[in-house]
């Protein structure tokens, strides 16, 4: 397709907590650059991924689940959601179609009405709803609230609706040149996917025993020739926390660092050594120097 005739713009993935939509960003870039997680606020920050194709290019933001803040975290988290709404040239609006609408999906709607850009409603793990007679009365309730362009079930585990969605995207949106170098697929630096990999590790071990509490930042990488050192600082709030980070003699760090290590091998396509320390800090969630040093901006 001739360059003047492509498609390029932004999108912004919205919705409440657990709702798929990093798992969605993955699936759509083919590889895992946000981290996937049960637990709720697992996405702290906007991550992009670029999508190329011979119609064009389409960048996806990635944004917090929307929910009512209460630390300083929190309310960053939801100041990078208002940013997305309004610099985006459509909205996806992603829901979990196994659940009824509630008091946070009206939340997010409320958000939405206050958003002129145009938006998709994409019914999310639809694969795992037995009866598809509900999804008539959901997408009511939505479409009676705002206005949607598009209508879209999805699983975005396993990828049903998601080519439906992309051709879709590539129709509304405008005709322009490609935002990012053709072979990019997110603006993350390898050193923030590393800390989050090992977040994630910690989010699956640590189960519910410390959903919140904790955060990672990759304090040193240095490059060898056949192999990456990266020290990573694990942020608890308390010493307690530490001691479930770190488990009876190690054990559990040690897990941790072993699942971590061979996600980082397989994105940098090299051999890691990882190293992770493990540090109480009181009240970071409020600490705007500690929100600095994480990149939750």
């Amino acid at each position: 397709m001739p360059d003047h005739q492509k498609k390029s713009g932004v999108l912004a993935l919205v919705g409440r907590p657990n709702a798929g939509k990093s798992t969605l960003l993955n699936r759509v870039i083919g590889e895992k650059i946000a981290i996937v997680s049960d637990k709720p606020q697992t996405t702290r920050t906007r991550i992009t991924g670029v999508l190329t194709r011979a119609e064009g290019q389409i960048v996806f933001l990635d944004t917090p689940g929307v929910h009512k803040p209460g630390y300083q975290l929190n309310r960053r988290m939801m100041a990078i959601v208002t940013d997305a709404l309004s610099t985006v040239d459509l909205i996806l609006l992603m829901i979990d179609a196994t659940k009824p609408m509630g008091h946070g999906d009206q939340f997010v709607l409320e958000m939405l009405k206050r958003v002129p850009t145009r938006a998709f409603l994409l019914l999310n793990k639809v694969d795992t709803l037995r009866d598809k007679s509900k999804l008539l009365p959901l997408i009511g309730r939505y479409t009676q609230e705002r206005d949607f362009v598009e209508v879209i079930p999805t699983s975005a585990l396993k990828g049903e609706g998601v080519e439906v969605m992309i051709a879709k995207a590539f129709e509304y949106l405008p005709e322009g040149p490609l935002l990012y170098p053709e072979d990019e697929i997110t603006d993350q630096p390898e050193r923030v996917l590393a800390a989050e990999l090992v977040r994630e590790k910690i989010l699956a071990v640590t189960g519910e025993e410390l959903p919140y509490v904790m955060a990672v930042v990759t304090e040193r990488w240095e490059e060898a020739e056949e192999l990456t050192r990266i020290h990573c600082l694990i942020y608890v709030e308390r010493a307690s926390h530490r001691a479930i980070v770190i488990g009876k003699a190690g054990a559990r760090l040690k897990q941790i660092g072993t699942a971590a290590r061979a996600d980082i091998e397989k994105l940098l396509g090299r051999h890691v050594f990882l190293n992770l320390f493990v540090k109480v800090r009181e009240h970071w969630r409020d600490d705007e120097r500690a929100l600095n040093e994480l990149g939750i901006h």
